[in-house]
């Protein structure tokens, strides 16, 4: 009887022990999100490379942007170069690096950067380039439409090449150089919002761009080419990336067919650089996660060089002497500020609308 009576008292003792400061579970705590928000941009400036120090010594596609804005904020960035901010206006300025991979994988790192909200930013590139004299001159600003890539493609010594062949280079998975049978383009070419890209050239045509003595000593050599003799100005043309820095007649014959090849005949060359073809992929597969707005990337290339030698040059001592210094640098550097900053200030002083849908040119006839 007394087991029995026991029993039937450990569920009350228990009862009384926890009323009377017995062990209890541990109260439950909420947890708190202490992640911050992320910042949103409007633009992102996208340069490639640097010289040296940041300011203050000879300048490359980054110094004037952080001479001359308020870029108040620096990140750090485990890529090519930290990132700078401009708080107030909501500008992020970033060095990729020279070379398709490095712009690949700096764009990607940083439109997955958790610290940042991208999915409304524009994205600029700003940069130098070899520039058709066919086209224009050093100083010279382009806007961009069709982005062909150089590197992607078979190739075959041009001395093994058939002899019907006006190149070694063909298109993957074709049979012949040009042929009409090319497959869809899988990173060979993109196309930036061509609304976009006119609107800022409609933006932008009319300005004055810096011109210098140096300037005109160079454009006074191209004797059979009268764009190259022009003074700088502003245009539409269409640009060429890949990881080799070519020069000379030849290749740049090349790379007009190239261009014209893969955008069907609609693009014309007229800037050559290192990097735009890797930026567009990671942009369009961030598009994709939901990151960033492929829609919204210009692309404006500047003349730093020509990409061929003039009249009675050959095509190995000018690339030479160009690899001494780009007799346009400075004019180009200047060229890429100036536009550039035409095209940032009106976004930004009109984000009540663009923050939600692109600029076209009507816009720039509105009242």
């Amino acid at each position: 009887m007394r087991n029995m009576l026991a029993l039937m008292c450990l569920p009350l003792l228990s009862l009384v022990l926890s009323a009377c400061g017995g062990e209890a579970s541990a109260p439950s705590v909420a947890k708190v999100d202490t992640t911050p928000e992320p910042i949103p941009v409007k633009v992102v400036v996208v340069t490639m490379f640097e010289i040296g120090e940041d300011s203050g010594d000879q300048a490359a596609e980054f110094q004037l942007w952080n001479e001359r804005r308020n870029l108040d904020q620096v990140f750090e960035f485990g890529a090519h170069h930290d990132l700078h901010f401009d708080s107030e206006n909501s500008v992020l300025v970033m060095v990729t690096g020279i070379g398709t991979a490095k712009s690949t994988a700096s764009t990607m790192m940083l439109g997955m950067d958790p610290r940042f909200d991208l999915s409304k930013a524009y994205w600029l590139v700003a940069g130098i380039a070899g520039i058709d004299p066919e086209d224009a001159s050093i100083g010279s600003a382009a806007w961009a439409e069709y982005l062909v890539d150089g590197d992607l493609a078979h190739e075959i010594d041009p001395r093994e090449m058939p002899e019907d062949w006006k190149y070694g280079y063909i298109a993957r998975n074709t049979k012949k150089p040009f042929d009409e049978n090319k497959p869809e383009p899988t990173g060979e070419m993109f196309r930036t919002n061509p609304a976009l890209t006119e609107w800022a050239y409609q933006l932008t045509k009319d300005i004055e761009l810096p011109d210098f003595e140096s300037l005109d000593e160079t454009r006074q050599l191209y004797t059979n080419y009268p764009n190259a003799q022009r003074p700088p100005f502003v245009l539409k043309g269409d640009h060429l990336a890949a990881m080799t820095f070519w020069h000379g007649t030849l290749l740049n014959d090349w790379a007009n067919d190239w261009v014209d090849y893969w955008s069907d005949g609609n693009g014309n060359f007229v800037t050559s650089a290192m990097e735009d073809t890797g930026t567009m992929q990671s942009l369009a597969w961030l598009t994709n996660a939901g990151r960033a707005d492929r829609d919204r990337m210009m692309v404006l290339r500047t003349g730093s060089n020509y990409t061929l030698p003039p009249p009675g040059v050959d095509a190995a001592t000018n690339l030479l002497s160009e690899n001494e210094g780009y007799a346009g640098l400075d004019a180009s550097l200047e060229s890429a500020y100036i536009v550039g900053s035409k095209v940032i200030d009106t976004i930004v002083e009109g984000w009540d609308v663009y923050r939600d849908r692109t600029p076209t040119p009507e816009d720039l006839s509105a009242p």
